[in-house]
This record gives structure tokens, sequence and C-alpha cells, in this order.
């Protein structure tokens, strides 16, 4: 029980880390990053490279989404101008989930220091900076939290059983990631929390990379429930995200032994593999939609627009 309540106090950690990061970023850049984002042409590539800076900048693809429906809504996007934005944000989540491989639980109690120290500078660029290295520091702090956590909890009954399951039956993994996500809107505090079972060797890379395909559905959520109340081209944003990654997850789930096989190639670091999966899930997927972005815009609106 007091495992279970630690583990969750850490994942509100990681969220409200995730949180003051992006406000941060955001008060540095974002309304510059806006800007750009507003002005997207037709041409797909360049929504798709937009996507991706601003992704990588912010950290969050859920934040990006967001910002794209309200774009859409209020008319300074139109509906085909998003796809390239929605491909690219997908490669540009996957900096968080490399960076969240990093060992620097160590420097998060200095790191969090140093972001209050910056935060009582009477400047609008020191507090920022000061927000987003608090919300950096936390997001290591619950990393850290997880890995000393994830022994603990496997060895619970009900959490035992469940990693069993997950690594027996690949659909179960999948769903897993989906419903995690979907409840606690972060792929990657998703992908953190299974990185901290593979160091433990409580699950498999093969079983971690099925949770990271569920969390890219999962992830999908919050731009839905953004598009909600908004115009029909706002909702059409949110299916062709939806789409996307449920098409890409179709795609690639009978290679998930394949992309195991490969990232161990790469490195022998369980958790860096998970990441590097999700890297090319994400770069491939959006790569290979990238020619088709207009005749894909087309599908949804085939499908959606009665």
């Amino acid at each position: 029980m007091y495992e279970s309540l630690l583990f969750i106090i850490y994942i509100c950690i990681f969220l409200a880390g995730m949180a003051a990061l992006r406000n941060g970023l955001f008060n540095l850049s974002g309304e510059s990053l806006k800007k750009v984002l507003s002005k997207v042409t037709d041409a797909p590539w360049k929504g798709f490279l937009t996507g991706t800076i601003i992704t990588g900048v912010l950290q969050s693809s859920s934040a990006v989404m967001v910002m794209t429906v309200g774009l859409v809504s209020v008319g300074s996007l139109s509906f085909s101008q998003t796809i390239g934005i929605i491909l690219g944000s997908n490669i540009g989540s996957t900096v968080t989930t490399e960076f969240m491989t990093l060992s620097l639980d160590k420097w998060a109690i200095p790191g969090i220091i140093a972001g209050v120290g910056f935060c009582l500078i009477p400047h609008i660029m020191a507090k920022s900076f000061g927000t987003a290295l608090i919300g950096l520091s936390a997001i290591f702090a619950a990393i850290g939290g997880f890995k000393m956590l994830a022994g603990p909890l496997s060895s619970l009954p009900l959490v035992d059983k469940l990693l069993i399951s997950i690594e027996n039956h690949l659909v179960l993994a999948l769903i897993t990631g989906i419903v995690v996500t979907a409840i606690i809107h972060s792929s990657s505090a998703t992908i953190g929390i299974a990185m901290s079972f593979l160091a433990g060797a409580q699950i498999s890379v093969y079983a971690g990379i099925a949770i990271m395909l569920g969390s890219n559905i999962g992830t999908c959520i919050t731009g839905y429930m953004a598009s909600i109340g908004s115009g029909p081209e706002a909702k059409f944003t949110a299916y062709a995200h939806i789409w996307l990654n449920v098409l890409g997850v179709l795609f690639f789930l009978p290679f998930i032994g394949s992309m195991e096989s490969l990232t161990a190639l790469l490195t022998t670091d369980k958790a860096l593999q998970l990441a590097h999966a999700s890297v090319l899930f994400n770069v491939i997927t959006s790569v290979l939609v990238l020619p088709f972005s207009r005749q894909f815009a087309k599908m949804i609106l085939f499908l959606h627009k009665g």
C-alpha cells in the first residue's frame, strides 16, 4: 500500500514537472512559436519541420496538438495545413523519450534550488528559465523514484500478476499503454514507468515496446478533448492524429520483435532500447505518411465529414 501511494505521488511529481517545464519553455519562446505555427503554408513538409521543432522545444506533443486545434478552431490554420504539423509533432515527442534515459536524478535537488533562485530574479526570462529548470529537475526526480519503486511494486501480488500477463499477452501490453496514457495524459510518463520496470528486469523490451505503441494511441485523447465544442475542422485535426497513430501501431505490431532486435544492436541499455524504438516508430510512420499527406487528409474528410 505504501509503495502504491508513493508511486502515485511520483507520477504526480512527473506530471507537475512536465507542466512546469512546458510552461517555462512556452514563456521563453511560446508566442514566437505560436506565430510561426499560425503562418505554416500549405506545403506539408514545412508543417512537418515546424511541428518537429516546436514539439522538441516544448517537450510535449500534446501541447502542440492543443495549440494546433486552437489555431484551427479560430481559423488561423486550415485542417489540411495541420497534417504536416501532426506528423512532425510525433517525431518531436521522441526528444523527451531519449532525454529521459539520462541518469540525472542526483542533480534533481540542486536543480530545484537553482530554479527557485532564478524565479526570485525580477525578470520574466529568468523566472521562465527557473520554472523550466524546476520542472526538468522534478521529472528526473520522478524517474529516479520510478526506478526505486519498480522492485517493491513488482513484489505486490496484483502488480506481479499484471506484469506477467503483460509479458505473455501482447494485446494486454498495448491496452495498458493506451489506458495508462489516456488517464494521466502523458505518453512520456507511461514510457518512463515502462523504463523503470525494464531497468529492474520486471518486463522485457518486447513488452515495453508494446506499451510504448499503446501510449502513442492513448496520447491522442488530449487533442480530441481539446476539439470538443470546436468547429468541424478542429475535430478533423483530432481525428487525423488518432488515425495516424492507430494505423501506425497496427502496421508496426507484427514487427515488434524486429524492433527489439534492431535496438539491441545499437545499445545494451534496455531503457535506451525502448527510447530508440520510440524514435523508429514515430520517424518511420511520419516519413511514410508525409508524401501522401493530402490523400491522408482526404481520407479523414471522407470518414468523418458526415
